[in-house]
Parts: C-alpha cells; sequence; structure tokens
C-alpha cells in the first residue's frame, strides 16, 4: 500500500494584497458584526479553522529568530484558547483559562467565530507587539479576511462568540503576563551569568574556568538557525529562568526542574569523570560517520531500524507492519547521507518551526492521511475535523510547552557544557588514557585508534595519517567532520585528521550550537512528550498504515552537498520518530548521548502527564487549574 509521506503543506498565511482585497470583497458584511451569516469564505483546502490557525502560528514562528522555549508557550495558550471556544458550547468538556457555558443555533459556526477572535487577538498580542515582527498584524488581518471576520470588534459583553472570543483573549493574556515567562521583558533573564567566558570559536581551543559549565560562543556573524541575524556576536542564554513557568500538568518545582534525574557526568568528579570522556568520544565517533566519502549501504527501513526501549537504541526492527501483516520492504541508502540527512532534518532549518511547531506539522499529516479514522484513543465514534484538531493541539502543545518548561528547568539548574567546548578544551590539554606518553593531562581526551590520537612525527611523516598536521606534533588530532566548506551547495568536507581544538560541530558556521546548555535535550524532550500525545490521541504507537516518511531529496542538505541520492527517512511508530529526532542532535554535534538519553526519559513522562490531564478537560472531570 502507498506509504504516507510528510512534507510541509501550503503556508496559511496570506500576504499578497490582491489576495486579501479579493477574500474582503466575498464577505457580503459591509460593517463589522459579531455574527458570520451570509459571510462567504475563501476555500480553506479542507481544513479546519483550527487547522488554519494551527498552520498560521506556525508560519509565524518561521518567521522570528527561534526560541523553542517561547514558541512552545504561543502554540500552547492559543490552542488552549481555542479549546476553551470549542468546549463553552459543550455540555461536558471543562474550559482551561474560560469555563463559560453557551448556547448557539449554530453550534459549529459559533465555535470557529469565537476560536478565531481569540487566536486572532493572542496572536496579534504575542507576534506584533512583544516580537517585533512588522508584518504580523498584516498577515493576521488576512487570515481573519480568509475567514471572513472582522478584526476591529472589540466587545467583550454578551454571548456573541466575538465577545467570547475576546473575553478568552483577555484571559490569555492577563494569565501571561504573570505565568513567569517574563513577558513584558521579552522574555530575558538578566540575572543569567556564564560561568565562562565567551569562545572565539574562529581560534583554536577554549578557555574554560568551569569545564563543566555552558559556555557561550562569540561568532564573526550570528545567524540564527533560520537564517535571520542575531545583533552583537556573543549568543546570550535562551530561557534560563523557564524552569519556573506556569505548567499545563507538571507541578511547580521550588528548583526550577520539576522532573530531575539528576547532573550530567561532569570532568572531575569521580563517579562520572569517566562517563563525561567518554561522551567526548561518542560525538567523536558521531563526527567521523559524516563521511560521503564512504559508500557503505544499510537497510534504512522498519526492518532494520527503531523499535527501541525507552531510553535506549537496543532495537533491531519490526518483524511485520501490523497494518497489513507484512514485512517492511528494505529501503537501501547510503550510512553517511542517512546520518548527515537525520541531523539536518531533525534540525528544523532555515524554515524552522523549532521542534514544537515540528510536531505539529507530523500530528497534521496523520490526520491528513487518507483513511485515517478521527477516534480519540482509537475508539468511539468518529469526530469531525474541527474537534480532532483543536484536542490535538489542546494536548499536544500543552505537552510540548511543558517538555521547555523540564528541560530549560535541567539546562538552568545544572548549566552543563556543549560538545564543542568539551572536546576543545580537553583535546587541548592532551589526552588522559597513557600516563607515560606523551602529551598526559588528566582531564585531556581519551586516545581511541583511528579517532583520538597524538600526533608524533613518525604519524605526522609524508604518506602518514597525520602529515597534514606535520606542524603540530606533540598535539591531539581527531578523525571527524572538518567543518563547513566554502561553498556548501557544490562541495563537501568530508572527514578527515583535524586538531582536537578545532573541531566544529555539524553546523552552520553562522549558528555552531544553540545558545542554551546541553543537559537535557531539549528535542528529545519534546519529540517524545509529542509522540507520547499521539499514542494516546490515536490509540496506539503506529504511524497511520504502520510506517510514515519523509525524502529528504538528492542535493538537498545545507551544510554540504549531499545527499548523493535521494533518502527516505522512515519510522513504524510515532516513538521511532521521536528517538531520531534525539540522536540527531548527536549526529550533529549538538548533544552528548546522556543529554538525549535522559531528554527521552523525561519526555516520555511529560507527555503521558499531559495526555491524562488533557483527557479530564475533554470529559468534564478536570480540577480547577
Amino acid at each position: 500500500m502507498p506509504r504516507p509521506t510528510h512534507r510541509r503543506r501550503p503556508r496559511a498565511v496570506l500576504t499578497a494584497s490582491a489576495v486579501l482585497v479579493a477574500t474582503l470583497a466575498a464577505c457580503s458584511n459591509d460593517e463589522p458584526s459579531t455574527t458570520i451569516e451570509d459571510c462567504v469564505r475563501a476555500d480553506l483546502e479542507g481544513r479546519s479553522v483550527a487547522r488554519v490557525w494551527d498552520d498560521t502560528m506556525l508560519e509565524l514562528i518561521r518567521q522570528v529568530v527561534p526560541a523553542p522555549t517561547v514558541h512552545a508557550r504561543n502554540l500552547f495558550h492559543t490552542s488552549a484558547a481555542m479549546w476553551d471556544a470549542w468546549a463553552a458550547y459543550d455540555a461536558t468538556a471543562d474550559g482551561y483559562f474560560v469555563t463559560e457555558k453557551l448556547t448557539a443555533d449554530d453550534v459549529q459556526a459559533a465555535r470557529e467565530a469565537a476560536m478565531s477572535q481569540a487566536a486572532y487577538r493572542i496572536l496579534l498580542w504575542r507576534y506584533a507587539t512583544v516580537s517585533d515582527l512588522p508584518a504580523a498584524t498584516e498577515q493576521l488581518d488576512a487570515v481573519m479576511a480568509d475567514l471572513c471576520y472582522p478584526t476591529d470588534d472589540s466587545s467583550t459583553d454578551g454571548d456573541e462568540p466575538i465577545a467570547l472570543g475576546n473575553r478568552i483573549a483577555d484571559a490569555v493574556i492577563e494569565f501571561g503576563a504573570t505565568d513567569g515567562a517574563l513577558e513584558d521583558e521579552r522574555y530575558e533573564d538578566s540575572s543569567y551569568r556564564p560561568a565562562n567566558e565567551p569562545m572565539v570559536v574562529s581560534d583554536p581551543g577554549a578557555v574554560m574556568k568551569d569545564p563543566n559549565s555552558w559556555q557561550p560562543l562569540s561568532l564573526g556573524l550570528q545567524l540564527s538557525q533560520n537564517g535571520l541575524p542575531i545583533p552583537g556576536n556573543v549568543q546570550t542564554y535562551i530561557g534560563p529562568h523557564w524552569g519556573y513557568v506556569t505548567s499545563f500538568a507538571l507541578p511547580p518545582s521550588p528548583t526550577g526542574t520539576p522532573i530531575d534525574p539528576g547532573p550530567p557526568p561532569r570532568l572531575g568528579d569521580p563517579p562520572t569523570d569517566a562517563e563525561f570522556k567518554q561522551a567526548a568520544v561518542d560525538v567523536l565517533r558521531d563526527s567521523s560517520l559524516l563521511d560521503p566519502s564512504q559508500s557503505e549501504v544499510i537497510d534504512i527501513s522498519p526492518a532494520s531500524m527503531g523499535n527501541n526501549a525507552l531510553g535506549t537504541n537496543d532495537g533491531s526492527g519490526y518483524d511485520v507492519n501490523p497494518a497489513t501483516g507484512e514485512p517492511y520492504r528494505p529501503e537501501p541508502a547510503v550510512a553517511a547521507d542517512l546520518y548527515r540527512a537525520i541531523a539536518e532534518y531533525w534540525a528544523d532549518g532555515p524554515t524552522s518551526e523549532t521542534p514544537p511547531g515540528h510536531w505539529n506539522l507530523l500530528a497534521n499529516s496523520v490526520a491528513d492521511t487518507p483513511g485515517f479514522e478521527r477516534r480519540l484513543a482509537g475508539e468511539g465514534p468518529e469526530l469531525d475535523p474541527l474537534e480532532w484538531d483543536v484536542k490535538t493541539y489542546f494536548a499536544l502543545n500543552g505537552a510540548t510547552h511543558d517538555a521547555a518548561i523540564a528541560a530549560w528547568g535541567l539546562k538552568s539548574y545544572h548549566d552543563s557544557v556543549r560538545p564543542i567546548s568539551m572536546i576543545r578544551y580537553m583535546g587541548g590539554l592532551g589526552q588522559s588514557s597513557d600516563p607515560a606518553g606523551p602529551s598526559y593531562d588528566p582531564d585531556g581526551l581519551p586516545l581511541e585508534a583511528g579517532l583520538v590520537e597524538v600526533i608524533t612525527a613518525e604519524s605526522a611523516a609524508p604518506g602518514e595519517q597525520h602529515e597534514d598536521l606535520a606542524d603540530h606534533v606533540g598535539e591531539i588530532a581527531v578523525y571527524a567532520w572538518r567543518g563547513a566548506p566554502d561553498d556548501p551547495e557544490t562541495q563537501t568536507s568530508g572527514v578527515g585528521w583535524i586538531r582536537a581544538v578545532d573541531w566544529v560541530p555539524y553546523q552552520r558556521p553562522t549558528f555552531v550550537t544553540p545558545s542554551f546548555a546541553g543537559y537535557v535535550s531539549g528535542h528529545s524532550t519534546f519529540s517524545r512528550a509529542a509522540a507520547e500525545v499521539l499514542a494516546g490521541l490515536t490509540g496506539t504507537p503506529y504511524f497511520p498504515g504502520g510506517l510514515a516518511s519523509w525524502t529528504v531529496e538528492k542535493g538537498a542538505l545545507l551544510h554540504e552537498e549531499g545527499p548523493t541520492e535521494d533518502i527516505d527517512l522512515q519510522w513504524a511508530t510515532y516513538f521511532d520518530a521521536s528517538d531520531e529526532a534525539g540522536i540527531s542532535r548527536l549526529y550533529g554535534g549538538i548533544h552528548i548521548p546522556q543529554d538525549d538519553v535522559e531528554g527521552r526519559v523525561i519526555g516520555a513522562q511529560v507527555g503521558q502527564g499531559a495526555w491524562e490531564l488533557a483527557r479530564t478537560y475533554f470529559d468534564g472531570t478536570a480540577e480547577s487549574r
């Protein structure tokens, strides 16, 4: 049977003035009104009104500097507002911010109007005034015109849907001023002070006062992951206070760590020193796999990959596709192409919705799969698209909002180092494996033949492995990705022997690594939390048809030329996809394995808790927020 393929939908936000004018002309109302009778909408391409607003949020996210914490919060607050508008016209469901109960002759129309007004007002507040996105007002007005709603009705009195939407928006805006996100301070916590002075990435090595703590980077040109310029050339920590933000389902924590598995491994700490050093070696080993000159071909289908136990990579695939009862078809691919494709696909690059938004795209793709039945938890009557979407966004974005709180609370509390600082610092000290050997330092990198070696006169001789490093005898060399080529569209850097003090992750030189601590991985936490919710919503861990895929087309990589052929990323389950999202940060050189593993475990707890709480709002048994 055909495999569902996840591809980006056409953007929902209308920007062309001609479209806006045409849409406005289609509305029969000359004056603002709180009703939508006789109003003619533009074609929504089969999307529910909730889906329109979700698509709109994702498009707004793509246009601003990525801040996963902020975007997760905006997605949840807007989704909860739409849920409240839906629940107001349901006798059973409980609202989250607003718990009103109203009646209407046309319940569907009333819900759509109320949720649109609420979403419009919240997004206008969050993006046009806080994020200084110049085009936000125009874009949001265009969406309202597309839906044939007024934009200048501020009424809050009475039972009309627009008034209800305004009351919901007011409640969310008021809540957002006191939830700990520091919205009025542009989400910036000025109290944070990094333990280390910035690393100038273009210079070799890393000078660190505390090698276990996060180090900001100094870049000649600093761009966000989606290519937007960032003022200054030194990173500023994003969201050090986020562990204290009011959550959906997590308990508050006096330390800002609602879930704390304990600290990451630390250099010089007797119980975990060896683990810390091994983590650096593991990062280098993953970097060494990004070699397009290697031709190893592997099966990347669910027949061979996925089905991991939580927090492990122990899976070896599935015997059969449960939807078909047949074995999965092998999917051969060049291994190095796969690893680079994974790193870039899940990185959420130039058109990034950030991980919370990425999982909204995946959720929408599930609902769009031909033959998919919208049954809550896989049971009961099939829901109409509006009800399915509004419940999906409420639960899913509640989970990713909590994932941001859980992950960033740990990032701030433990303030852990990123791989680029680890490897450059330890590599600059020397090797820690052989006290009798050259360049020994107890805090140096462990030696591993073919991966981490001391440059000697013999190894640097012509024709030997370190001949290009002959000016650096006595230093540590690592076999890893060489860094970004001059022309990423036509060139590859490949893998080779470089000085440890020059190592960089598989990223753009204008980005290099995110501007916050490593432990735990946000990607891992977000993705597992989202996967848990999707499994709960659909009643199965499997994607529809037992298989989902995304094609990374030949030549589509951004960091260097590649892949050499189309790569069809494949997942049997939501958990396989979430595991791959976590693993991607290892190939990308962004995280150590411990960041990923603990992030997955925490994400599972977050997602399960959010799903269970969301269900109480669906069935009317929720306790007061």
